[in-house]
């Protein structure tokens, strides 16, 4: 099996067990799952990505990709007036991002120069959808994070790949500890799968439903 098979091998085996989770446990999180990408569509993001960068995105990328396209938020009656659960935000991350959408925030405009200064990643996750300003990016040395928010940042690696975030994501889930991703920590409202920070949390009108895994 050659090294490429090994990466898809994994990443698949570890998105199986964490969609397995939430067919399970998150239904309506698991609703929200886009069918995967096309091929068209994952080779127009490639092309885009060599064109501009010179690069194209890592195997581990295109292996989830072929999984799952993005997400699209489901409607749940008793968020309707807040809007604070987005069902497809079941990453302590926020939301994948589609491979066209995913390449936005780092394309250069057309005439411009890389304001990434040449650093070869690409986003796939991110928790501001309206942007997204900051996200999570991948790598060929792994998953870490980026922003734009006071001009493009990248940070050092957080996991050393893709599967490897989507293991600790299910490790946290079934054995913990409920903060191994961080601050945010797992929980169930409506259906869904939602992290958030019991020191300072984001949810207001649905806290009282969420329920905390651990």
């Amino acid at each position: 099996m050659s090294g490429r098979d090994d990466v898809t091998e994994r990443v698949g085996a570890a998105w199986q067990r964490l969609t397995g989770w939430l067919r399970e446990h998150a239904p309506t999180s698991y609703a929200s799952l886009l069918p995967p990408a096309t091929e068209g569509e994952i080779a127009a993001a490639e092309a885009c990505l060599v064109r501009s960068l010179g690069y194209g995105p890592p195997a581990e990328l295109v292996a989830l990709w072929r999984l799952c396209g993005g997400v699209e938020h489901q409607y749940i009656e008793e968020n309707e007036e807040e809007g604070e659960v987005g069902s497809g935000a079941f990453l302590p991350d926020g939301v994948i991002l589609a491979p066209l959408r995913a390449l936005r925030p780092r394309i250069p405009e057309t005439g411009r120069r890389d304001h990434w200064d040449g650093a070869r990643v690409v986003p796939w996750a991110t928790g501001d959808e309206a942007g997204p300003e900051y996200g999570l990016y991948v790598s060929e040395a792994g998953v870490g994070a980026w922003t734009t928010m006071a001009g493009p940042a990248v940070s050092e690696p957080h996991h050393p790949s893709l599967a490897a975030y989507l293991e600790a994501v299910h490790r946290t889930l079934t054995v913990g500890p409920a903060d191994l991703m961080g601050r945010d920590v797992p929980g169930l409202v409506w259906g869904c799968l939602v992290w958030d920070d019991p020191r300072d949390p984001l949810l207001d009108d649905a806290r009282e439903h969420w329920t905390p895994l651990h």
